[in-house]
């Protein structure tokens, strides 16, 4: 039996799961909550549901074969450390490995959650098969975990994979605290901040916009809300999504020509609306990526979908 951890900013979920035959992987149970108190009130509230979820299923900590916990970074997977993630203010050097092989008997497996989703998606979703694999998390952020010859790479200080600080352009939205990165083009807020510049500019010329009504409204734009609107044909939103994957597209070469993968997997954004940014991404990969490298190379959406925290936090428990 597998114990998973996913901690995040605004929740955390502790997953039951099993394994099997290494290929598959089912979930047996699942707990979530909020967020809230001190680290230490916190991962007493996780192992509290790992308790219940264990005792639900008639199991004990000695049907427990593996832990896998999925956080934010920054963190040391060597030392099994949390260390000052942004969105999660005052978890500062938690040694959340150790606090966990005390009350498990068990070293838990620590990793950021774009090197988890990595590994949920190589072992069980769209990247089994494959050895070298790039997967791109696409969502609130922009980061990458990289597998490469059949391995987690997570880099000399768990850096490796952000690719989200890559510069694309001199200007553009902001991301990963840099204007025109990766994560600014490519990202939830990327999205917003790009649908906030293209939208000002109508309404200030007077043409109405019909997924934003006023200025007032810019500030509740969301990628969502200039997806839906992109799909119901609004030609200012299907830009928005043509801007961004032009310069997905522009990530991703470089990414292609340095890593040369069998496979590069996009989560969340790409998943659910990947069909208004796949044109303009290959038009852009065929021009600047090698031609070789690309021909071998396929773009899939991520194959676990809205549970891959899920699945990620428990693949660490493998590996």
């Amino acid at each position: 039996m597998l114990v998973g951890f996913d901690i995040g900013g605004t929740k955390c979920a502790v997953t039951l799961g099993k394994e099997k035959n290494g290929n598959e992987l089912s979930i047996i149970g699942k707990e979530a909550m909020q967020t809230q108190g001190t680290p230490a009130q916190m991962i007493e509230k996780m192992f509290a549901a790992a308790d219940n979820l264990l005792t639900a299923s008639h199991l004990t900590y000695q049907d427990v074969s593996g832990i896998g916990i999925s956080c934010g970074g920054p963190l040391s997977s060597k030392t099994g450390t949390i260390l000052s993630p942004p969105n999660l203010p005052g978890w500062d050097n938690i040694p959340i490995v150790e606090t966990g092989f005390k009350k498990y008997g068990i070293r838990p497996t620590l990793q950021n959650d774009a090197n988890a989703c990595a590994v949920a998606e190589w072992k069980y979703g769209a990247g089994k098969g494959y050895d070298n694999i790039i997967f791109l998390t696409f969502g609130t952020g922009m980061g990458a975990g990289l597998i490469l010859n059949g391995q987690l790479y997570s880099g000399t200080t768990d850096l490796a994979g952000e690719v989200g600080h890559l510069r694309l352009a001199e200007m553009g939205p902001v991301g990963f605290g840099k204007a025109g990165s990766f994560e600014g083009f490519c990202s939830g807020g990327g999205i917003a901040q790009l649908a906030q510049v293209k939208v000002r500019e109508q309404l200030q010329m007077g043409r109405r916009v019909s997924f934003c009504r006023n200025l007032d409204e810019l500030p509740h734009l969301t990628a969502k809300t200039v997806a839906d609107a992109a799909v119901e044909g609004d030609e200012l939103a299907k830009e928005i999504y043509r801007i961004c994957g032009f310069y997905l597209g522009r990530g991703l070469s470089l990414l292609i020509d340095i890593l040369n993968p069998q496979v590069i997997i996009l989560g969340s954004i790409f998943a659910r609306s990947g069909s208004l940014l796949y044109t303009a991404m290959h038009e852009v990969i065929g021009k600047e990526a090698l031609k070789d490298a690309y021909a071998d190379c396929k773009i899939l959406p991520a194959a676990l979908g809205e549970s891959i925290g899920d699945y990620a936090a428990l693949s660490l428990a493998t590996v």
